[in-house]
């Protein structure tokens, strides 16, 4: 597996959703309203998935912020898949929206971050 391949994107992917997923995921249905559900290790994880795929030069700059910034719509989605929210009155779409944002958010911060370390080595995309 090199550091071009795709698998490394999903497996970012899947680290990212467990990073930002598994706070809010076990904290009970009342206590889960976004932005503040999210805030602390969650996007901390979003970040430093970014940070480390983008720095590695697994990929291109917007691909990557994309795909790891859809981490936290698609922990929110599966909080509602799983039935544990469907108790409570949330707006379904509006909770997608706020973590969509929130994910780019992080996702770009991180990805900014790993593309000045990537300026500084020779592992540039191709």
């Amino acid at each position: 597996m090199t550091r071009n391949s795709r698998i490394w994107w999903l497996v970012g992917f899947l680290i990212a959703l467990v990073g930002v997923g598994f706070p809010y995921w076990r904290t009970p249905a009342a206590m889960t309203a976004l932005p503040g559900a999210f805030y602390g290790p969650g996007l901390a994880a979003i970040a430093v998935v970014a940070m480390m795929l983008r720095a590695f030069g697994t990929g291109r700059f917007v691909p990557l912020w994309l795909i790891i910034a859809a981490a936290a719509p698609a922990a929110v989605t599966l909080r509602m898949l799983m039935g544990d929210a469907a108790g409570a009155p949330v707006s379904w779409p509006r909770e997608l929206l706020i973590a969509s944002a929130l994910g780019l958010a992080a996702s770009l911060v991180g990805t900014l971050i790993g593309s000045l370390f990537l300026l500084r080595s020779s592992r540039r995309p191709t």
